[in-house]
Formats: structure tokens, sequence, C-alpha cells
């Protein structure tokens, strides 16, 4: 009996899968499909494109937003129109259903959360060598609003490690998924931070992402002020 074929492993992806066909359908999903979406069910406000329009559609950037749906993914592309990769968890390839055919179809990467895996670097390598950014959500995933801790320090390591600077990506105002009644929408709100060196120190890189956030999506952040930037925050306040 023949082998079964082993499955995808879609933990690496490679340059030539973020060509010109997957940018064009990941943007007119974005414009053509997110964008109708948004204006029927959601009463919604992007703010902060000013913030990443000086920067060159080759710059190397890492989007990064708070994550409080399964929606943050197209909310952020939306806000910063550009095509991004995003990295998911590894169940999200594995379910059958409609999550995967959009996971896989725009352009996301599998991670497993539990260890981390040398692949993960090389795609995030290969993805910033092509006209995409990639997609991070630091909490790890999906948390209720109110405050910002337990932050994970990887997406700091893959911003170092590939030289791309974070830009913070504050969602606010998200009450739950729509029951899809057309125009009973929900205020949210989107803002595009200033983006965040990857040559700061790690802590410094953690408290402003969390400082960003926490102002321009009504979050407390509970991550203490790195030593090297009291001065500095005090003398802002």
């Amino acid at each position: 009996m023949a082998k079964e074929k082993e499955k995808r492993n879609y933990n690496r992806r490679y340059p030539k899968e973020y060509g010109v066909l997957r940018t064009i359908f990941h943007m007119w999903f974005v414009l053509g499909v997110v964008l109708p979406f948004m204006l029927i069910f959601f009463d919604f406000k992007i703010t902060g494109r000013e913030n990443i329009e000086k920067h060159k559609k080759t710059d190397k950037l890492i989007y990064t937003g708070n994550h409080v749906s399964y929606f943050d993914p197209p909310f952020v592309s939306l806000a910063c129109l550009r095509p991004i990769a995003y990295m998911a968890k590894k169940e999200l390839f594995e379910g059958g259903d409609m999550w995967e055919f959009f996971v896989k179809t725009l352009g996301a990467f599998a991670v497993d959360r539990t260890k981390p895996e040398i692949a993960t670097f090389k795609t995030v390598k290969d993805i910033l060598s092509t006209s995409w950014s990639l997609g991070v959500f630091p909490q790890g995933g999906i948390r209720p609003y109110g405050k910002l801790d337990d932050i994970k320090k990887g997406f700091v390591v893959i911003a170092k490690h590939s030289k791309a600077d974070i830009v913070p990506v504050a969602i606010s105002g998200f009450s739950g998924y729509p029951k899809l009644k057309p125009f009973t929408r929900q205020k949210v709100r989107i803002h595009v931070c200033k983006p965040i060196s990857y040559e700061l120190p790690t802590d410094e890189i953690i408290y402003e992402w969390c400082n960003q956030i926490s102002m321009n999506a009504e979050y407390e952040n509970c991550i203490p002020i790195p030593d090297s930037m009291k001065e500095k925050v005090k003398a802002s306040v």
C-alpha cells in the first residue's frame, strides 16, 4: 500500500509564496471583503497611518497588535494597508474548517507556541525579504480587555534577529462578534502607533509597546518601567 502523502508543515514558507498573485489576493481580500464587512457591522475609525507613511514599502516592519478577537489580523491589515503575513498557532492549520483555508491562503505561517523552531526564523527572514511585512500578537493569544501583562518576548527576539522595527497597532472598542444583524454597529477604533526601534533594549521595547497600546486602546499597563527609562518617563509626565 502506498504511503499516505505527508501533510505539509506550514511553519516553513518561502519567498516564492509571497509573489504578485498572493499579494493581489491578500489586498483584494482586505479591501474587497474586510472593508465592506467593517462598514456594515462596525462603526470604525482608523488613525495613525501617518506614522508609517514615511517608511518605504521595502522597509522591514513587524506589525504588532493587542489581541482581542479572531478579527484582529484583518483589522491590522486594513489599518496598515500592507500585505502582512501573520504568525498563527499551528492548530489553526489543522482544523479542516474555514479558518484553515484563510490562514493558509492569506499567507500566515504556523508556530508552535510551546517551543521555538529554527524554521520560524527562516520563514520570517524569507517573508521580510519580499514586499510583505510580518504580523505578530505579543500577548500570545486572544486576551480580554483590561490590562497588559505577561507579554511574550518572542516578538522582540524576532525583531532583533531580523533587524526590523516594531509597529504597535492598538485595537479598542471591540465588545464581541457581530450577530449578523446589519447596521447594528459597534464602535471600533484602530490606531497605528509610532514604530519602535529594534535596537532598543528588550525591556524598553516591551514597555514602549505596552505604553503605546495602553494609551490608545485604554488598557492598564502593568509592565514596570525599566530603570533605564525612569528619568525619561518622569520628565515626560
